[in-house]
């Protein structure tokens, strides 16, 4: 993990952290596969834009073919793409009654969590003839990474919501095992959210059958979940047929921390997020050059008791940061500017400098309120925006499964009020249909 001195070096740096979807290098695996599968050099977008071209035409033969040729899923007959029933009720044997518990409760965190959400989203309204209605989203597919990690949690994150605003219909797609099967935590999961249908598809396949649909996969109103770079850049092609929740990249947290904050725990919670992935950045920001230098040395220690330290050695190594700056506030403005998915504020004020908080997915106040909580049992979605996206975007909520729709309901004063002025737009922009559909109605239909 790098450590510097300075606001104007880890601006640099941080800005350096930051890279445009599409520009990642694929590992020279990834890359002698593309070639044995599509018989060819192709870069990620174009393997993607193969991939939803197939599907689209192909629907469940491609999904199959993709599953066995990219991810070594065997395909035939005696293995539907759909999970069945039975492979649901046989997880629940599988996973030991203290997880199946453990998901109950953080279920039930969530579920009330977005209860409360919704109360305070968007309502409906009528007023003078002028209003809204509120709508869910019909029919949402999602996608669940991973088969060596599995990600029940992310399960529970992205269903609730969408069955809190009313969405109707849930499907979830997600990669399997060679021989088919699918962890069963993800399976209980699903089965605790309600979920209608669980398909075997990974990877773009996946994407492209929930956005164009096969003859076993139905095609959705919006797609939501992370996903590798080849999940993300076929979530940005189908966006426009279908909608999404956004296009997300490797996990951040930013530890913003003063002299008075435990080294330990800061520690802690960078290496939390490390283990992710070796992409993930953990960055730590503090006032304090000596808790910074502690820190570093935590961090040697407790990585070497991690059962993923090798993953999280990586991440530190690539794009851990440790940027030593004067105060707070310098701290802060460094944090907006970046705009983490995770901001923790290991400060003596927290609620003072909440205040100061303008981009970030999520922000985790005081020592004792851990990261890691908010991934599992806190309540709110996990399912946050990267890349500095938390700019102009929020986590997942009941938000994303809901569209307004105006409502205009003029009686013969309001027209008289609106009209004229509406007919001297139109006619001033050369729509003379649009001004005499406004004058007829003026004149009583004449």
């Amino acid at each position: 993990m790098r450590l510097v001195h300075g606001s104007e070096e880890g601006r640099r740096l941080l800005a350096r952290l930051r890279r445009p979807l599409g520009e990642a290098e694929l590992l020279p695996a990834v890359r002698q596969k593309i070639r044995r599968v599509f018989g060819a050099d192709l870069d990620a977008q174009a393997v993607v834009d193969r991939i939803l071209a197939d599907v689209r035409e192909g629907g469940d033969a491609a999904v199959r073919r993709y599953n066995e040729e990219i991810d070594g899923v065997r395909s035939g007959p005696d293995l539907p793409l759909k999970v069945s029933p039975k492979e649901i009720e046989d997880a629940y044997v599988q996973v030991d009654e203290e997880v199946v518990r453990a998901l109950r409760s953080a279920a039930d965190r969530i579920w009330a969590y977005h209860r409360k959400q919704l109360d305070h989203s968007l309502t409906g309204f009528d007023e003078s003839g002028l209003g809204q209605v509120v709508r869910p989203l019909k029919r949402v597919g999602m996608y669940v990474p991973g088969t060596t990690a599995v990600y029940p949690s992310s399960v529970l994150m992205t269903a609730i919501p969408a069955r809190v605003a009313g969405v109707a219909e849930i499907y979830m797609t997600t990669p399997a095992a060679a021989d088919g099967s699918i962890s069963p935590l993800k399976l209980v999961a699903a089965d605790i959210t309600g979920v209608d249908g669980i398909f075997r598809a990974g990877g773009a396949q996946a994407i492209a059958a929930l956005a164009f649909g096969s003859e076993s996969i139905p095609s959705v109103d919006k797609i939501c979940g992370p996903g590798n770079i080849f999940v993300a850049l076929a979530k940005k092609a189908v966006h426009g047929a279908v909608g999404i929740d956004g296009i997300f990249g490797p996990t951040e947290t930013l530890v913003v921390a003063d002299d008075g904050a435990d080294p330990g725990l800061c520690a802690a919670d960078l290496l939390a997020q490390a283990e992710h992935d070796a992409l993930a950045s953990p960055i730590l920001i503090t006032t304090s050059d000596a808790l910074a230098q502690t820190v570093l040395r935590e961090l040697e220690q407790q990585l070497e008791s991690l059962e993923r330290r090798e993953i999280a050695a990586a991440a530190l190594e690539g794009q851990g940061l440790a940027i030593v700056v004067e105060t707070l506030e310098e701290a802060l403005a460094l944090a907006n500017e970046y705009a983490p998915e995770h901001l923790s504020l290991a400060v003596s004020d927290g609620q003072y400098y909440l205040g100061q908080v303008a981009n970030a997915g999520s922000v985790f106040v005081g020592g004792l309120s851990a990261e890691a909580v908010g991934d599992y049992t806190a309540g709110p979605s996990h399912v946050m925006p990267t890349g500095g996206s938390a700019r102009f975007s929020s986590p997942l909520g009941v938000h994303d499964f809901l569209k307004v729709i105006s409502v205009v309901s003029l009686d013969e004063e309001a027209l008289a009020e609106l009209g004229p002025a509406a007919m001297v737009i139109a006619r001033a922009e050369g729509f003379t249909a649009h001004a005499r559909a406004i004058e007829r109605r003026l004149k009583g239909g004449r």
